[in-house]
């Protein structure tokens, strides 16, 4: 099997650990506060990410500290928007809404790292919002009560931001910070993060809710170690194309496990969405910066 072969195949196999990570958070039925789910989503990273940084012989604490902080903070509540919205609408839904983080990631590298916007980007920019209406349908788009809820769409869409803003610092961090240091600064905030709401509002979990638990921290992590291959062995704007295979997994699973329709407005959305996306990402890289930051991951996971 070649190199593109086994990239493709890790980016895949990422799309469907993420996925049913989100099928392990939907699971749980809601009874488990967001915090909670959060919180040992994060105890399991930490566990995982400080043996490997160990047999490594790295510094856990990386050189950029502001950098990293900021960027586990945004991860972190990326999370618990996500989460939330996991929780709070349908699957599908929940995932495409989240998968409009790579048009924020346009506008966010344009104002924090100078890089130009191009057509392709600006015509994705309305494709992509005219696509999330369609998702939440709110009133003006058919009748009224048809739509998504407001607040955990805005919160969705809201974790998709924070997501954007947490791939920004990623790239940034990437030139100087070895990928299991960027990785460990999400435990790092997300811990005591969520702590007081752990005990504020936390609730004891069964023994059903432990197993799906355990599988959001592995299938996370399974995640995140599949998407550093596919970067390894594929320029980084083709990876993230091939990545949005998560959507279809998230749609394919609640229509199988959790019965939910998806209407033909919903479905059109959801098209627009992932075509602007796509347009977005394969933008974000010049055909010979796509070379340069294959090498850059590459040597990052040496």
């Amino acid at each position: 099997m070649g190199n593109a072969q086994k990239g493709t195949r890790a980016l895949v196999l990422s799309g469907l650990a993420f996925s049913l990570m989100t099928v392990c958070v939907k699971q749980l039925g809601g009874r488990l506060p967001v915090e909670e789910i959060v919180f040992a989503r994060a105890i399991i990273s930490l566990l995982i990410t400080s043996i490997a940084i160990r047999r490594l012989g790295l510094s856990p604490w990386g050189q950029d500290k502001v950098g990293l902080l900021v960027r586990g903070t945004a991860g972190t509540v990326a999370l618990l928007c996500f989460f939330y919205a996991i929780a709070a609408l349908p699957l599908g839904s929940a995932t495409v809404l989240q998968y409009t983080y790579p048009t924020f990631t346009a506008g966010a590298a344009a104002l924090l790292l100078k890089e130009q916007l191009g057509k392709m980007i600006l015509l994705a920019l309305p494709i992509g919002w005219i696509g999330v209406a369609m998702v939440v349908q709110p009133g003006w788009v058919g009748q009224a009560g048809e739509g998504l809820p407001t607040l955990p769409a805005l919160i969705a869409i809201a974790g998709a931001f924070c997501t954007a803003m947490a791939y920004v610092c990623v790239r940034k961090l990437s030139v100087t910070e070895h990928p299991l240091v960027i990785i460990f600064y999400f435990p790092l905030i997300s811990i005591p993060a969520t702590v007081p709401g752990v005990v504020r509002h936390g609730v004891m979990p069964t023994a059903t809710e432990l197993f799906w638990l355990l599988g959001v921290g592995i299938l996370t992590q399974l995640g995140q170690i599949w998407v550093t291959e596919g970067l390894r062995r594929l320029p980084a704007g083709q990876a993230t194309t091939i990545n949005y295979v998560q959507v279809l997994f998230a749609a394919l699973w609640g229509w199988l496990w959790f019965n939910e329709q998806i209407n033909g407005t919903t479905a059109l959305g959801g098209i627009l969405i992932l075509t602007a996306s796509l347009i977005s990402a394969k933008s974000r890289l010049k055909p010979q910066d796509s070379t340069q930051a294959q090498d850059e991951a590459a040597s990052s996971n040496d």
